[in-house]
């Protein structure tokens, strides 16, 4: 998937656990779990807001584009027009 979750680089840099930000947050750690491995299919506006105040930080500093390796482009461009 393009859409890269860098909630783990912002734990490190605030010395934070996954469980304190999930506390803090207002969401289950497994939850949380599945938004930071880049699992979520979705995230709410709330929920991006709460993570920011929390940590301190921007959308931009969560998530971040990275063009579709070449591989993964091809099978995303079969699977549209099947």
């Amino acid at each position: 998937m393009p859409i890269v979750v860098d909630i783990d680089v912002m734990l490190a840099r605030r010395k934070m656990s996954v469980g304190e930000l999930a506390d803090r947050v207002g969401i289950t750690p497994a939850n949380l779990a599945v938004l930071k491995n880049g699992r979520a299919k979705a995230v709410r506006f709330t929920t991006l807001a709460a993570l920011c105040e929390v940590l301190d930080c921007q959308p931009g500093d969560l998530l971040r584009w990275e063009a579709a390796e070449a591989g993964e482009a091809e099978e995303a461009e079969e699977g549209v027009g099947a």
